[in-house]
């Protein structure tokens, strides 16, 4: 049985690095063009290069989303983008569009095809017929329960990879074919640009009424009727490895650098205790409660999920204050800021390999020496003493409460 692949996002140059050096297996990220995550910042054609040099130079290989559904004036510009796609040097494709796995197969042969969530793969037939036509991973539907899985699994070429997903935001259509935001904004989820009108809390309105807002009881809380939960797979790692899952997916590529750390980071630790027999250690499946987030759940994994009335606010208790970008033995570092902080102040860093650790903010200073009590501006560059010597693009944090009310 093969050990689960971890493959994280990586929405820009800063959330791949943090992905690649806080344990991704491979990252998964878009060109300028056909991704479904077209406000991710991604990545132009000079950037692609680089990305891909660091991810392999860190063993890391990159996927790259070309999973839009492409119309008849988009066509022609596929060729060319494959052929750069694979002269970067990219991995896989992640494609949904039936032309476009053929055209990537003619233009970019170098790169392996995997069929995208968007192609609904619910039955092991179909599975069957893309690993015919060439593909080499199928990613399942989400709505897929563990023994649906293992019966794809079992009736399926042991060479067909599998991928489902493992974390993030669940879509409240089927696998992601949502027609709500096209109505509703204009913007077509689709084609990278869903604006998430699932995510609004609604109110009734009735006809003769303008203006009057009824909410929608269910309970006294009330309800948000097209609400739903973040997924988490954490706990069930070795349900998931036993059906016979080859890669676990963690959604988010338009989440923080601070998501892509953190959730790799935990999902890595976890991966690895699962592989090497341990029992896993508490302190990195606590970690996922550090990233802004929804109330979890299981997904289909398990059964019908049912609608949650509870609410709709997400979770944030947790402020990124600044990245490290180099320290000495002593512990002395150079760090980014990231949000206002002060000297005497609870926080706590956490790095790449590198357990949470709380500690109390001490000496500070700009970079021509001066000594600072509380660096205020964003991004500005300040040292400042650490209990000991952490690797670049450790993370420092505090506990602040920033949920919604």
């Amino acid at each position: 049985m093969r050990k689960l692949e971890l493959l994280s996002p990586a929405g820009d140059m800063e959330r791949l690095k943090m992905a690649v050096l806080y344990g991704a297996d491979s990252v998964y990220l878009a060109g300028t063009d056909f991704g479904m995550r077209s406000f991710a910042g991604n990545f132009t054609p000079e950037e692609l290069p680089v990305a891909v040099k660091f991810a392999h130079d860190h063993g890391v290989s990159v996927h790259v989303t070309v999973n839009t559904m492409p119309r008849n004036n988009e066509i022609a510009q596929l060729p060319p983008y494959l052929e750069r796609l694979q002269d970067a040097g990219v991995d896989a494709l992640i494609v949904a569009d039936m032309g476009a796995f053929t055209l990537a197969g003619k233009y970019a042969p170098k790169c392996a095809r995997h069929v995208s969530t968007q192609q609904s793969i619910a039955n092991y037939e179909c599975a069957k017929a893309w690993y015919d036509l060439g593909a080499t991973r199928v990613v399942l539907a989400r709505e897929l329960s563990l023994e649906e899985i293992r019966t794809v699994r079992e009736n399926t070429p042991k060479e067909l990879e599998i991928e489902t997903f493992g974390h993030g935001a669940m879509c409240v259509s089927y696998s992601g074919r949502c027609l709500l935001s096209n109505y509703m904004t204009g913007r077509d989820s689709n084609r990278g640009a869903c604006a998430q009108p699932c995510r609004y809390s609604y109110a009734l309105v009735e006809e003769k009424r303008p203006g009057e807002y009824f909410p929608v009881y269910e309970d006294e809380k009330g309800t948000y009727i097209l609400n739903s939960r973040d997924m988490c797979m954490i706990d069930h790692l070795k349900e998931l490895q036993d059906a016979g899952v080859d890669c676990i997916k963690i959604e988010g590529r338009a989440k923080s650098a601070y998501y892509a750390a953190i959730v790799t980071g935990a999902y890595r630790h976890c991966v690895d205790d699962i592989a090497a027999g341990r029992p896993v250690d508490p302190i990195w499946r606590d970690e996922v409660e550090h990233v802004s987030h929804r109330i979890y759940s299981t997904g289909f994994y398990f059964g019908e999920p049912g609608q949650y009335t509870e609410n709709s606010r997400y979770i944030r208790q947790w402020q990124v204050c600044a990245i490290v970008e180099e320290c000495d033995e002593n512990g002395l570092a150079r760090c980014s800021l990231r949000n206002k902080f002060a000297q005497g102040d609870d926080l706590e860093l956490v790095g790449p390999d590198t357990k949470p650790e709380a500690f109390r903010a001490g000496e500070m200073a700009d970079m021509e020496g001066t000594p600072l009590t509380e660096p205020r501006t964003p991004q500005m560059l300040f040292t400042m003493q650490l209990p000991h010597q952490v690797p670049p693009y450790t993370i420092l944090r505090r506990a602040v409460d920033l949920s919604a009310k």
